[in-house]
């Protein structure tokens, strides 16, 4: 073998095509998207995520090459889990391989492992594997990389909008550091939004954006640095192509007129709008009911979903205070299947003003379950003789429906007699609150207790 031939790279772990280094400034085409052009270079340029960033904190170590360990990503949009992932690499000069999980499969996978497992041979660069979109990965997808994070024969930077705990399978999530992303705050958004139009990559001072128009961008970002960049290029490119530096509202208004909904069916936010909708109705804040009910009708949620949330809530905190909130519950579900969306929405409205507004009480979510919990502790006990049935030959012999008292033959629809199991006599489950229509039953349960004890409580 030639000597020069021992400084060669084996071509077996020649570089993929799936396989490159974030590029450098340099190599930034300048009719690059602003968001790519924009997108840091280092910590120092990352906006948010301090909890994360901090002296100390994990990302940073892991960043710095303190902590060799792979990592799941999870964050909304926009958030910096990409730029991050790239970060990751560069900081401790690794090499970095890109897939999306909306393209790749288990065969470029297992290239990849293969790859890292060949360059590991001929003491080569680590390799980083990031792979966006991960929760898109189905079970044998994600059980491939298995093997190559457990050994650290590729460094895991997997990003993903969803919550991992209900996309990504219980063996990769233990072996994986979570990590998650919050929404940029609004100062976050605003700081951003300036340094785009001054930097050098950006609009490097092209264009003059007014505050208003600034505060407006950070309003239709929603936390979401991509977006807010985005709508700045469109205002920027707005106010070039009518021959003016000055980008105002009225430009930005023009360009871009409506802010996302972050809501995914799905995932988290799924399950946090849906309890963030029925704790307002609990709580009786009607705006913020209809705000939560807003977004799940704009964000595509299955209209029978929020309908069966609304039956469900009608019995569960409002009861007997409001007997006619189930029937509008009931009424939204049969309008939302009779005419569908999007004039369902006025029934789902409807129904949760109607439930929202009215009086509450947990009496009835309270007495089935404390009943349940008799049951399902054993206290169940024999159904008293004179209840039990009596119409076949032979139950007169037994005993059953003997000595039945039927209420109707007393003028006051009531009279003295057991109804539960011995074991349960003188339980009570439901206890009415003072609160609406309840308020009268407070006052009768009592009585109408005493009257059938005999006198007891």
């Amino acid at each position: 073998m030639h000597q020069d031939e021992l400084f060669t790279v084996n071509p077996d772990v020649a570089e993929p095509a799936s396989a490159h280094s974030p590029p450098s400034e340099d190599e930034v085409p300048r009719n690059a998207p602003l968001a790519v052009r924009m997108r840091p270079r280092s910590l120092d340029e990352v906006v948010g995520q301090q909890h994360l960033l901090g002296p100390g904190a994990p990302l940073r170590r892991l960043v710095e090459g303190a902590t060799p360990a792979s990592v799941l990503l999870y964050g909304p949009p926009g958030t910096g889990k990409t730029t991050l992932a790239n970060l990751v690499s560069t900081a401790t000069g690794r090499r970095f391989v890109a897939l999306s999980a909306l393209s790749a499969g288990v065969k470029e996978v297992r290239g990849v492992i293969e790859e890292a497992r060949r360059r590991r041979q001929y003491d080569l660069e680590d390799t980083v594997l990031f792979i966006d979109e991960v929760h898109r990965f189905s079970k044998t997808q994600q059980d491939a990389l298995l093997g190559a994070v457990e050994d650290r024969t590729v460094l895991l930077v997997a990003a993903t909008t969803e919550n991992p705990s209900f996309s990504v399978v219980a063996p990769l999530l233990s072996r994986s550091l979570v990590l998650r992303l919050h929404p940029l705050t609004d100062d976050d958004i605003d700081a951003l939004v300036r340094r785009a139009v001054a930097d050098e990559r950006g609009l490097a001072g092209t264009v003059e954006v007014t505050d208003d128009a600034v505060a407006h961008l950070v309003r239709l970002a929603a936390g979401d640095a991509r977006r807010a960049l985005t709508a700045l290029e469109a205002a920027a490119e707005a106010a070039t192509a009518v021959g003016t530096r000055r980008v105002d509202l009225a430009i930005v208004e023009s360009t871009v007129d409506k802010a996302a909904v972050r809501y995914d069916r799905d995932g988290d936010q799924h399950y946090d709008v849906t309890s963030a909708f029925i704790k307002s109705i609990r709580g009786s804040d009607v705006d913020a009911a209809l705000h939560y009910l807003a977004r799940m009708i704009e964000a595509g949620e299955d209209p029978r979903f929020i309908a069966r949330r609304l039956i469900v809530h009608a019995s569960e905190d409002i009861g007997m205070a409001d007997p006619s909130a189930l029937q509008a519950a009931v009424a939204a579900a049969h309008a939302v299947q009779l005419v569908g969306m999007p004039e369902g929405r006025l029934a789902l409205a409807q129904a949760t003003v109607h439930l929202a507004t009215a009086p509450k009480s947990n009496a009835v979510i309270t007495a089935i379950d404390a009943a349940l919990a008799d049951v399902r502790a054993g206290g169940v006990g024999s159904v008293p003789p004179h209840l039990r049935d009596g119409h076949y030959a032979g139950a007169a012999a037994l005993g059953n429906a003997q000595g039945y008292r039927y209420p109707h033959d007393v003028p006051e629809g009531i009279l003295a007699q057991q109804y539960p199991p011995d074991e349960l006599v003188g339980k009570n489950y439901y206890r009415p609150s003072r609160h609406g229509a309840e308020r009268t039953l407070f006052e009768r349960v009592p009585k109408l207790r005493r009257t059938i004890r005999g006198g007891g409580r």
